[in-house]
């Protein structure tokens, strides 16, 4: 599959497979395609070459109510108007489920407060979302995408702007939604310790191609993230998870 904007290829030969009921993580430098990517797969853009496929069909080719019933997709920093409290921007999230004239059903009511519920904001939802801390705020657009009720989340750098707390705090919701849920989570991340703590399959590009695919495990190897980010580095055991913890270099160290 090919990426473009306009006439300027932004991700070409694109060949990746997202297996079900998994983390997948798409890492690598700014301006690789990593967002892009993930339009694509969010049918919010179409391919130059190539199809993105959704259960086997052309996701374009998909009615666009029907792919929202699947696949939910959180932007990178989503605005809100001012004013809107948290449950009505999760409210938002069952406009795919209703009909053309958009009457509100227990079921919707339902499906707001089990959302909530799962993310931990029911005693906030009528708190305007200007009030929520950073990492209350990305919970509350999380909450958002699960009322769709869709078994696909596509999440554009969840953690941006999020101190290291807040960050742990909604990846650790992820992976709850993951494991409870049996979701299929694909997510874009710049913390290359955290996408190997969390995920169970990285994606890692460079210039717009894929250049690694696999488990934390055999994607990060010092050649590889050499070959990536141009970083120098040791890979050690995570003390708490045992998988690979990244340790950079830096001008003042030495890999031996």
């Amino acid at each position: 599959m090919t990426l473009a904007y306009d006439e300027r290829p932004i991700v070409r030969d694109l060949d990746a497979d997202i297996a079900e009921g998994t983390i997948t993580c798409v890492i690598g430098p700014n301006g690789c395609g990593k967002s892009t990517m993930l339009r694509a797969l969010g049918r919010l853009m179409r391919p130059r070459a190539g199809v993105v496929e959704l259960d086997g069909r052309d996701i374009h080719r998909v009615p666009t109510r029907e792919v929202a019933q699947v696949l939910g997709v959180l932007p990178q920093q989503p605005l809100a108007p001012d004013g809107l409290t948290v449950a009505d921007l999760v409210a938002r999230g069952r406009h795919p489920s209703q009909k053309w004239y958009r009457q509100w059903s227990g079921d919707d009511q339902q499906a707001v407060a089990a959302a909530l519920e799962q993310t931990g904001l029911l005693h906030l939802a009528d708190t305007p979302l200007d009030e929520l801390s950073g990492g209350q705020r990305q919970r509350a657009w999380i909450s958002m995408v699960l009322a769709q009720g869709t078994d696909l989340l596509l999440l554009d750098e969840p953690t941006t702007f999020l101190d290291l707390v807040h960050q742990v705090d909604v990846l650790d919701l992820v992976r709850d939604l993951h494991q409870q849920g049996g979701r299929t989570i694909v997510m874009v991340l710049h913390d290359l310790n955290l996408a190997a703590r969390y995920a169970d399959t990285i994606i890692a590009m460079r210039e717009g191609q894929v250049i690694a695919c696999g488990p934390p495990a055999e994607v990060f190897t010092p050649d590889l993230l050499r070959e990536a980010f141009d970083l120098d580095a040791v890979v050690v055991p995570d003390p708490v998870t045992g998988g690979p913890l990244i340790v950079p270099v830096g001008r003042s160290g030495s890999a031996e």
